[in-house]
């Protein structure tokens, strides 16, 4: 399906090394945010309880915060859920607060706040040693993921295919870690998950383009590399418009009306499309040009039948 078709190729590939700089200049400033703000992590990987409270009637969530700090949490998490009268509150490990009784110290404490009357829906609670097996787990998870796409594109296609893509996606990722750690948002196991799924849905782009490539290389022998490469991507602009469209289109209906448990997911997302859509094509296909590909690699060479000598 197309929506439009252009039939002039675009010289991608005359502008390759521009791209590429900018692309490593961005990966550079967001590995120096990773580095020295670090990730502001969620009570899912760090520990600590989960209260979540309801009200009667919409509350302001500042006074909550500066009565939670007053009362010893300067560093409580204080953010609405589903609706602006139930409010979400993440509080750290305490030696001196029993677990059990964090629930009712929460909302004697909320008590505080004038002309406000707190309910306690839930109350969950997660030791350090599990968060620090979830955030292990999370990370062999995130490698497994890398390894099983290398080894299915070096099966599927080639060496340099493989090596590509993969340092593509990795820069997807670093760069979504790096908008976390920037702006500290919370990184939690939702996020996660949008990482890996930004992984799999780079590669099925770049996998589009560089079948497209091989297609190229296969048909047209009158091209050389960067124009097998930028008449592969000209070709497949209609379907990643219509693509990333379709699918920016759901997370931005996630992000705008989701609320704050699907929010950060779908934040996650929209950064990985974008810059998904940034790398799968200026990026991922400059490596693999400089990486050597060539046709020899993929068009089968015709053997001459000598004929027999009588």
């Amino acid at each position: 399906m197309e929506f439009f078709r252009i039939k002039k190729d675009i010289p991608f590939m005359r502008h390759a090394l521009v791209f590429n700089v900018i692309s490593l200049l961005t990966f550079v400033v967001a590995v120096v945010f990773i580095a020295f703000r670090g990730l502001n992590l969620s009570v899912e990987f760090t520990g600590g309880t989960l209260v979540e409270v309801s009200y009667a009637e919409t509350v302001p969530l500042e006074p909550l915060r500066q009565t939670l700090a007053n009362a010893g949490y300067p560093d409580a998490q204080v953010q609405n859920f589903g609706s602006t009268r139930d409010v979400l509150i993440r509080l750290p490990n305490r030696d001196d607060t029993e677990t059990s009784k964090v629930g009712e110290w929460v909302k004697a404490t909320l008590k505080k706040i004038e002309g406000s009357e707190a309910t306690v829906r839930r109350v969950e609670f997660v030791g350090p040693q599990v968060g620090k097996e979830l955030a292990s787990d999370g990370a062999m998870a995130l490698l497994l993921v890398i390894v099983g796409i290398v080894v299915y594109l070096t099966l599927r296609f080639e060496w340099r295919f493989a090596v590509s893509i993969i340092i593509a996606n990795l820069h997807d990722c670093v760069i979504i870690l790096g908008f976390f750690a920037c702006f500290q948002w919370e990184f939690s196991l939702s996020v996660l998950a949008a990482v890996m799924a930004v992984l799999g849905y780079s590669v099925n782009e770049s996998v589009v383009v560089f079948d497209r490539v091989r297609e190229t290389f296969r048909k047209r022998r009158d091209m050389k590399t960067p124009e097998v490469i930028n008449h592969a991507i000209t070709s497949t602009i209609s379907r990643t418009i219509i693509t990333h469209a379709s699918t920016q289109a759901m997370v931005l209906s996630m992000l705008l009306f989701g609320g704050e448990t699907l929010h950060y997911f779908a934040l996650a997302l929209t950064i990985g499309i974008c810059f998904g859509i940034y790398s799968s094509v200026l990026v991922a296909s400059p490596l693999v040009m400089w990486l050597g590909v060539s046709r020899e690699q993929f068009a089968k060479v015709k053997v001459q039948k000598q004929e027999a000598v009588v």
